[in-house]
C-alpha cells in the first residue's frame, strides 16, 4: 500500500513536469480530486474559505514546476522508505530462518592444551561458528562456575555444558548427522563414570565417548565403507592413550627446548605479568623434570624424538598412498584428532624435526587446507 501511494506521487509529479498543461491555472487540474473531498471551509487554518482559495487561485509564477519537483521528492522519499523497510523485513526473516536450529558455542580452553587444539580442529572443519575464553591455567576464574575443572569444556548456548574433547567431538558430530536429537538428548548416550586410578587418584571418564550415535541408516552414509567405524574408534583413542603422551616428553626434552616451550605457552595464554615470568622459568624448569618422569612412565626411548618419528610413521602407514586421509577423501573424527594433538607443537623443534624427518608432512598440510578452508561444513 505504501509503496503504491508513493509511485502515484511521483507519476503525478511527472506528468506535472513533462505535459503540457503545465502553465497557471492548469496545474491543479492533474491532481487527483479524491484526496479533496469535503467542505470547501477549512480547520485551523486561517479561516473559512482558505482551502477553497489555496485550490483555485492561480499559481505564482513557475509553481507549477515547484509543486512537480515536491510531488517527485515525496515520492521518492517514500518510495526510497518503504523499499528500506521492505529489505530490512527481508532480511531479518532470512536470519531468523539461518538461524533457527543453529546453536552458540562457547569453548573454555589453554590454547596450548593438545586435547582443546582437538576441539577446535573439528569446529573449524566443519565450520562451527564459537567463541573462545582463555582459561588462566593458575588461577582457572574462567571456570570457577564449573565443578568440572578441567579443560575443554564446551558450553551449547550457554546453559548445556559439554566435557572430555572426545564427547565433545562425538556429541556435536551425533548433533549434525542425527538433526532431530537435542544436544541434552545426545549427551544421555555419554554417561559420566568416576573412578579410582592407580596412582589414589580420582579420575571421571565418560562411557562411548568415541562413538559417533546414529541409526543404521545414518552409519551407512557416514561409514561406507567395511569396518572404517572401528577404524577411526581404534585411532581416536590411540591419539588420546598414546600420542598425546609423546607432547610433553618431546617439547620439554632439553633445558633449551622447555624454555622455549614455556616461552610460546605464556604469549599464547591468559597469564599476568608476575605469573608469566614465573611460569616461564618456574614451569619450564618443572616441566623439564616431570617431563623424564613421563618418559619413564610411558617407557620410551631415551631419545624420546624416536618414539614420536613411529607414532607419526604408524599414522601414515595405517593411512595409506591410496587415500588422502585416514577417513578417504576427506578427513574423519580420528584425522582431526591427530591433527589437533600435532598443530600444538607448531612453531616449536619437535614439530620441525617432525616434519623433516618423518613422512607426515603431506598429510599434514592437506590437513590444514581442510580445517582452514571448512571442508566439513554440513
Amino acid at each position: 500500500m505504501a509503496a503504491a501511494c508513493a509511485r502515484k506521487l511521483s507519476k503525478v509529479g511527472w506528468q506535472i513536469l513533462e505535459s503540457q498543461s503545465c502553465r497557471p491555472g492548469k496545474v491543479f487540474s492533474l491532481v487527483p480530486r479524491s484526496s479533496l473531498h469535503g467542505s470547501s471551509r477549512a480547520y485551523g487554518t486561517g479561516g473559512s474559505g482558505f482551502r477553497s482559495k489555496l485550490l483555485f487561485a492561480p499559481p505564482l509564477h513557475g509553481g507549477s514546476r515547484i509543486l512537480g519537483c515536491a510531488f517527485l521528492l515525496g515520492g521518492g522519499i517514500g518510495l526510497y522508505q518503504t523499499i528500506k523497510f521492505s529489505v530490512q523485513q527481508h532480511l531479518a526473516e532470512e536470519k531468523s530462518k539461518v538461524s533457527e536450529g543453529e546453536i552458540k558455542l562457547t569453548l573454555y580452553q589453554y590454547k596450548t592444551c593438545p586435547f582443546c587444539s582437538k576441539v577446535r580442529a573439528f569446529l573449524d572443519f566443519h565450520g562451527l561458528p564459537y567463541d573462545i575464553v582463555e582459561v588462566n591455567p593458575v588461577m582457572r576464574k574462567e571456570i570457577k562456575w564449573s565443578t568440572y575443572r578441567k579443560v575443554p569444556i564446551l558450553m551449547v548456548n550457554g546453559e548445556v555444558q559439554l566435557n572430555d574433547s572426545s564427547v565433545i567431538i562425538s556429541g556435536l558430530k551425533t548433533y549434525l548427522i542425527s538433526k532431530g536429537k537435542t544436544i541434552p538428548e545426545i549427551l544421555t548416550c555419554y554417561p559420566e563414570m568416576k573412578s579410582t586410578n592407580d596412582r589414589g587418584k580420582e579420575v571421571t571418564e565418560y562411557n562411548n565417548k568415541y562413538w559417533v550415535m546414529l541409526t543404521e541408516a545414518e552409519a551407512s552414509l557416514l561409514y561406507p565403507e567395511k569396518d572404517s567405524r572401528k577404524e577411526e574408534i581404534k585411532w581416536r583413542r590411540w591419539a588420546d592413550d598414546w600420542l598425546v603422551h609423546l607432547i610433553s616428553p618431546n617439547v620439554y626434552r632439553t633445558t633449551g627446548e622447555a624454555l622455549a616451550s614455556f616461552d610460546y605457552i605464556v604469549r599464547e595464554g591468559k597469564f599476568g605479568t608476575f605469573e608469566g615470568f614465573c611460569a616461564k622459568y618456574v614451569g619450564a624448569s618443572a616441566m623439564y623434570v616431570i617431563s623424564k618422569m613421563l618418559k619413564r612412565r610411558h617407557n620410551l626411548q631415551d631419545d624420546v624424538r624416536q618414539d614420536l618419528y613411529k607414532a607419526v610413521n604408524d599414522w601414515v602407514a595405517a593411512i595409506g598412498k591410496k587415500r588422502k586421509f585416514m577417513g578417504g577423501n576427506q578427513p574423519n573424527l580420528s584425522d582431526l584428532a591427530v591433527f589437533g594433538v600435532l598443530r600444538v607443537m607448531e612453531g616449536l623443534q619437535a614439530f620441525d624435526d617432525m616434519m623433516e624427518n618423518t613422512k607426515v608432512k603431506f598429510w599434514y598440510k592437506r590437513m590444514e587446507k581442510a580445517t582452514q578452508n571448512h571442508e566439513g561444513k554440513i
